[in-house]
């Protein structure tokens, strides 16, 4: 109505154990934060993940971070498994650990469905036809945090079966501007998307992941202008000053890419870690599920070639007898009286009748 007052919270004896005051302009991120007790916000998106929490929960009690400076935020959507479930009881066990070190700070679980359409499968997710509607392994905080960046990123890779080569870099979404890039984007609407890494977009950047060397000094730093949203270290004041993930087109991208083009227009330092890697677990496509489904087969039929050759071996052995070396002796027999000129001549038969 017009001319009410706005709202002001009461801050009254019942409430206040729920309040907290912060005071943010004298708030802002140090090389050493872990000496000058920094906080952390992990911030994680889960949907259909209860088959990789162990893992998960596995780093989080290995991350040598200070755990109580560290607040733990999940946002749970659209999953058929016991994502929800499996989290709650994971967070109550790590919690209630005898060791008050394991324990971690504030804990917030948010719980919403979006309608995704879109599978969680490697193919159902990565498939160009997937990445306009859809625009998580992590690295040391200490490691990338004393880099002293307003955004920073290290390189991901991920491991694959011997079948596959090994190993492959992963996120192709941490790149440097390119004049190609920069021409594509020219041709397009206002509201389109460039989705890099794929051949329908050829931007010729250069990208994050082909920069590695495996002997090369983790220190390294390489300016960005997009980044990949596998793991990302940000200060707080990046948010404050206004950043985010635009769910819109913001210079021909969105969501972590068009962050990093948002940070940069913003004067903001972003920076990727070409030779520090860090690993995403392996989600085989459907191709690879296909092969792999064709390798067991072809693995089962040599299975039973192998079975039936040693029947085949015994029943020939049973069923023979070897009369290599009887006829050796004989042949000697047979031709010790035999004139070897003459059996060389030519000898001629008429088969006329």
């Amino acid at each position: 109505m017009l001319g009410q007052l706005p709202y002001v919270p009461l801050f009254t004896e019942s409430n206040a154990e729920y309040t907290e005051f912060y005071d943010l302009d004298k708030v802002d991120g140090h090389s050493d934060g872990w000496m000058k007790q920094d906080r952390i916000l992990f911030c994680v998106p889960l949907r259909d993940a209860a088959e990789h929490m162990p893992m998960f929960f596995s780093h989080m009690r290995n991350m040598t971070y200070p755990h109580h400076l560290i607040d733990l935020a999940f946002l749970v959507s659209d999953s058929k498994d016991d994502t929800m479930g499996l989290l709650v009881t994971m967070l109550r066990e790590l919690q209630n650990d005898e060791d008050p070190s394991i324990h971690f700070g504030n804990i917030e679980i948010f719980e919403k469905d979006f309608g995704q359409a879109i599978g969680q499968s490697f193919s159902d997710r990565h498939g160009f036809a997937a990445q306009g509607p859809r625009r998580k392994l992590m690295a040391k905080a200490q490691d990338l945090m004393h880099h002293d960046k307003d955004v920073i990123v290290p390189n991901v890779w991920r491991p694959l079966p011997d079948w596959l080569g090994g190993q492959q870099p992963y996120d192709l979404n941490s790149w440097r501007e390119s004049d190609g890039g920069l021409q594509l984007a020219d041709t397009l609407d206002e509201d389109a998307v460039i989705v890099e890494g794929y051949v329908e977009y050829a931007t010729w950047r250069p990208h994050l992941a082909y920069l590695r060397d495996p002997y090369g000094d983790p220190e390294t730093e390489m300016e960005l202008d997009g980044i990949g949203g596998v793991s990302i270290l940000s200060k707080a004041h990046v948010f404050r000053d206004g950043a985010h993930f635009p769910a819109f087109s913001f210079e021909k991208h969105a969501e972590t890419e068009g962050f990093g083009k948002l940070c940069r227009r913003m004067g903001l330092s972003v920076v990727g870690l070409p030779h520090y890697v860090i690993w995403h677990i392996y989600e085989p496509s459907t191709d690879d599920l296909k092969h792999m489904e064709w390798m067991a087969q072809e693995e089962e039929k040599a299975e039973k070639r192998k079975e039936v050759m040693k029947v085949y071996k015994k029943v020939w052995k049973a069923g023979f007898e070897n009369v290599q070396k009887g006829w050796e002796d004989e042949r000697l027999r047979v031709l010790k009286n035999s004139d070897p000129v003459r059996l060389s001549r030519n000898v001629r038969v008429d088969w006329s009748d």
